[in-house]
C-alpha cells in the first residue's frame, strides 16, 4: 500500500499507520505494511551512520555572512525567479513554504507565511541550517540530495520522532554542464497539508529550473564561439575551444566533438588528454584553446586509481607515460566504477541495472551514465561487455571501515558492502 495516496484521502489515518510501521521496523518487529522502498532505504542509512530516531537535531547555523556568500556563489540564484514563480503562486502562504538548499544541504532561501515560517522554525527548518540526510535524518531536502530523484516524505516517514508532524516534497536541482547537484528545492508544511500531487508538481518545477540553466550554457557557449571564431581562423592545425566545463563552442581541422574531458584542476600548458592526447591548453576569455598534437592519442599501459575513502569525495586518477590527471566522481559514477572493478571479467549494462537499480530493465539509464563516464576515460574503458581496458592497472582505495564505502548509496548490490576487490591488471 502506497500510504502516501492514503494520505491524500485520510491524513490522520495514514499518519497513525505510518507512525506504527515507523515503531515496528525500527524496533526490529513486524509492521502492519512495509516502508516504500525509497524509505525503508533512508531508514537504513540512519542506523549505519549513527542518527538518533528519538532525539531531536538542531544543526548549528551559518552566519548571515555565510549565508549570503553562499548566496551569491550559488549557481542557484539563477534559478530562484523560476522556482518562486513555478510553487509560491500556488501554495497556500498560510500553510506552506518554499526551501531551496544547496549542495551541502544548508537552507539558503526559505519563503512562505509567518505562521508557518514559526512551526518550521521549531524544526531548526531555518536559513543556514543543515538539512544533510546523515544530520537530520529522513527528510525532503536531504533525502532527493542522496537519492538523486524527488521524494516525498510524511509524517512518520522522518527518521527523527519530532519531524512527524510534517511534510515535505523535494527534488534535486544538478547543473546540466556537469550533472553535479547543485541543490534541492522543497516545499513543506504541517501534516494536513500532505497531497500525493505535490510531489510530481514540485519536480517538474525543478526540471523548468534545470532547463533554464540549459538556456544559459548555451548562451555562454554562443559567446564564447564569437571569441574562438577568428582565433581559429588564424591557426592551421587541429584545434578546438571549449568551455571550462569541456563542452565545444568551435573547431577546425578536426572532426566534431561535442564535449571534451576536462581534468577537474585545469591549468595552462601541456596536457594529456583521453580523447586527443598530448595537447597544449591555452586559456580564453570563459573557456579554453585546445591545440592537438600530431600524435594520436595513445593506448600505452595506463594505472587508474579509483580512490572511494572518503564518501563524499571519490575520484578517480590516471597515470602513464603520457602524463596524469584527476577527476572528482558523481556518486553513480562511483558506483559504475567500483562495480567494473570488482567485475574486471566485464558487465554487460543489464548486469548493471540491476546491480545499481536492481532492476535489469534499467539499460537505457545505464548506458547514457556509462557513456558519460568514457568522455573523460576514453579507450580505458571498454564497452561489449563494459570493463576496464586490459592493458590498465587498476587499484581500488578503500576506506577502512567497510560500511563507510559509499555509504549514500542505494544500489542493492553494495547493501552488504564491504566486498574488497582484486587490484592491479
Amino acid at each position: 500500500m502506497d500510504v502516501t495516496h492514503l494520505a491524500g484521502v485520510d491524513t490522520m489515518r495514514a499518519a497513525r499507520m505510518l507512525s506504527e510501521v515507523r515503531s515496528a521496523t525500527l524496533s526490529g518487529g513486524r509492521a502492519p505494511v512495509a516502508p516504500r522502498p525509497v524509505i525503508e532505504e533512508s531508514w537504513e542509512r540512519m542506523l549505519r551512520s549513527g542518527v538518533a530516531p528519538d532525539h531531536d537535531v538542531h544543526s548549528g547555523l551559518l552566519s548571515r555572512a555565510e549565508v549570503q556568500r553562499r548566496r551569491e556563489s550559488s549557481t542557484l540564484r539563477h534559478v530562484l525567479p523560476v522556482l518562486r514563480e513555478g510553487l509560491l503562486p500556488f501554495t497556500d502562504a498560510s500553510r506552506h513554504i518554499m526551501v531551496v538548499a544547496d549542495a551541502d544541504g544548508r537552507v539558503l532561501w526559505r519563503e512562505g507565511g509567518t505562521a508557518v515560517l514559526r512551526k518550521a522554525d521549531r524544526l531548526g527548518f531555518t536559513v543556514g541550517a543543515d538539512w544533510r540526510e546523515d544530520v537530520v535524518g529522513t527528510n525532503g531536502v536531504g533525502t532527493p540530495a542522496v537519492t538523486g530523484r524527488p521524494v516525498q516524505v510524511f509524517a512518520s516517514e522522518h527518521f527523527v520522532e519530532s519531524h512527524a508532524d510534517w511534510t515535505c516534497a523535494g527534488a534535486p536541482l544538478t547543473d546540466p554542464r556537469d550533472g553535479r547537484l547543485i541543490g534541492v528545492v522543497d516545499v513543506s508544511g504541517p501534516l494536513e497539508t500532505m497531497h500525493p500531487s505535490t510531489l510530481a508538481w514540485v519536480g517538474a518545477v525543478a526540471k523548468l529550473a534545470e532547463a533554464r540553466l540549459r538556456e544559459r550554457h548555451l548562451e555562454s557557449l554562443e559567446r564564447l564561439r564569437s571569441v574562438a571564431a577568428p582565433v581559429l581562423a588564424r591557426l592551421g592545425e587541429r584545434a578546438l575551444v571549449v568551455d571550462r566545463y569541456g563542452w565545444t563552442a568551435a573547431v577546425t581541422g578536426m572532426p566534431y566533438l561535442k564535449r571534451l574531458a576536462l581534468p577537474d584542476a585545469v591549468s595552462a600548458g601541456s596536457r594529456w588528454l583521453p580523447a586527443l592526447g598530448r595537447c597544449s591548453l591555452e586559456p580564453l576569455a570563459g573557456g579554453w584553446l585546445v591545440r592537438a598534437a600530431d600524435e594520436p592519442a595513445t593506448r600505452a599501459v595506463s594505472r587508474i586509481v579509483l580512490d572511494l575513502r572518503e564518501p563524499r569525495d571519490a575520484s578517480v586518477e590516471v597515470s602513464g607515460g603520457t602524463g596524469s590527471w584527476s577527476r572528482k566522481l558523481s556518486p553513480r559514477h562511483a558506483e559504475l566504477l567500483y562495480l567494473l572493478a570488482v567485475r574486471r571479467s566485464g558487465s554487460s549494462a543489464a548486469d548493471l541495472a540491476e546491480a545499481v537499480f536492481g532492476d535489469p530493465a534499467r539499460t537505457v539509464t545505464v548506458r547514457a551514465e556509462i557513456s558519460r563516464v568514457r568522455r573523460y576515460l576514453g579507450g580505458l574503458l571498454e564497452h561489449r561487455p563494459y570493463r576496464f581496458a586490459q592493458g590498465a592497472e587498476v587499484d581500488v582505495l578503500l576506506p577502512d571501515d567497510p560500511r563507510d564505502l559509499l555509504p549514500h548509496s542505494t544500489a542493492p548490490v553494495l547493501a552488504g558492502r564491504g566486498h574488497r576487490p582484486a587490484t592491479g591488471s
